[in-house]
């Protein structure tokens, strides 16, 4: 379970999916493929391996970050979503040391009808509701999308039956063994 951030929900889980990332360093060929978990939150998406590696446990993708996610049903293939996400640059680095990931995730085990319009609906209201602050700001502010009003799209959510993804109607215990990255907003890095 990812450590949450201050005001940070967790609106659902999405066990058995497949996971492609690629430039993730030490990877061989720089691209991962995992089977694992996907928690989706007002911030962020967090894709947590079954079986991590010595190269790879989990992999954060801020909201605001993500771009050109496109929902698709190949015929003889399972549905996945897949798009582009920016890198969260460390403190002190240059952006431009730092390339955009590709990612893809493979619904191997059942339906994605609760998954795919939560996700569709809540990177859109993130977006909304964050464009006021974009044009103050050189960079989105990751954390900024915790003041996201989520709770009336969660308890409108249409639930499929097939799709085995869990909605979080309570928030889940803190107790987590993955670490959190911080992100800084850009009021604190001056």
């Amino acid at each position: 379970m990812p450590v949450a951030f201050v005001n940070e929900m967790f609106v659902l889980i999405r066990d058995g999916v497949e996971f492609e990332v690629d430039k993730i360093p030490g990877a061989s060929g720089g691209t991962v493929k995992a089977k694992g978990k996907i928690y989706l939150s007002n911030i962020r998406m967090v894709f947590v391996a079954d079986k991590p590696t010595e190269n790879f446990t989990a992999f954060d993708m801020p909201l605001l970050y993500v771009h050109g996610e496109k929902f698709n049903q190949p015929i003889f293939h399972c549905n996945n979503i897949s798009g582009q996400v920016e890198p969260v640059v460390p403190d002190g680095q240059h952006r431009a040391l730092y390339s955009t990931h590709s990612f893809k995730i493979l619904f191997k085990e059942g339906g994605c009808g609760t998954f795919v319009p939560l996700f569709f609906n809540l990177i859109n209201s993130v977006r909304q509701y964050n464009q006021q602050f974009s044009a103050a700001a050189a960079a989105p502010d990751p954390l900024r999308a915790a003041e996201t009003p989520v709770d009336e799209m969660m308890r409108c959510a249409y639930v499929d039956p097939n799709d085995p993804t869990r909605i979080f109607l309570q928030q889940p215990s803190s107790e987590s063994q993955l670490r959190r990255r911080t992100y800084h907003s850009q009021s604190e890095q001056s």
